[in-house]
Formats: structure tokens, sequence, C-alpha cells
């Protein structure tokens, strides 16, 4: 005894291709960009966030154990966000060679705060 054939009809033919064409069209159009610099990795350049009131105080954070020897913590500070200060984490980073870690600083500059974010500089 043979098994009956199922056949596809055009219509659910055709819905299957459509359906495959979106799909692709969808998820062809993802991207994946870079983390841009204002968030907190201490990239930026000095001078790139102006608030209008002062920062707080810096938040304790506990440090613990380097994940790897030579590893150097980078101390948190408060971003200006949105019209309010936002707490970045601190975090271990490798070190360069060459280069030392200066720390993102608010300055006071013409009735305003300006923060200068925090940067690697030649020894």
């Amino acid at each position: 005894m043979r098994a009956p054939s199922l056949r596809v009809s055009p219509i659910c033919r055709a819905a299957r291709v459509a359906l495959t064409a979106i799909a692709a069209l969808v998820l062809g159009g993802c991207v994946v960009a870079p983390v841009p610099s204002s968030y907190g990795y201490g990239y930026a350049e000095p001078g790139y966030e102006v608030a209008t009131v002062p920062p707080p105080a810096p938040r304790y954070e506990v440090v613990g154990v380097a994940p790897y020897p030579g590893a150097i913590w980078i101390n948190g500070y408060w971003g200006w966000s949105s019209g309010r200060y936002v707490w970045n984490r601190g975090y271990w980073h490798a070190p360069r060679p060459g280069y030392q870690w200066v720390p993102h600083r608010w300055v006071p500059q013409a009735g305003v705060w300006r923060g200068q974010g925090g940067r690697w500089e030649r020894r």
C-alpha cells in the first residue's frame, strides 16, 4: 500500500518563498556597531560632557583581586547623561607599556562643570 502524497499548493509555496525572502531582508539589516566612547570606557576625548551642577562624591567600589597579573584598576566616575549624573563602574584593564592612566575628572569652567574623559597618556 502506498502512502498518500502530500501536495503543496502553489499559494503555500509562494507564501513560503515570500517569508524566506522577508526573513533574509530583516536579518540582513542587523548591524553590529562599536560602543560609543561616552559609555564610560575611558576613551572619550577630554571635555565631552558639560554639567550644570557639581558632581557627587565618588562612590566606594570593592576592587577585589585582579583577574590576571599586571591588570590595572580603572576607577569608576560620575558621567553626565540626560540632565543628571550617572555612575560608571570601575573595571580592570590591561596595562599599556609606556603609558599611564589619567582618570576622568570634572573641571569647573565659566559657571558649568566640564567632564574630561579618562585617557592613556605617554609617560
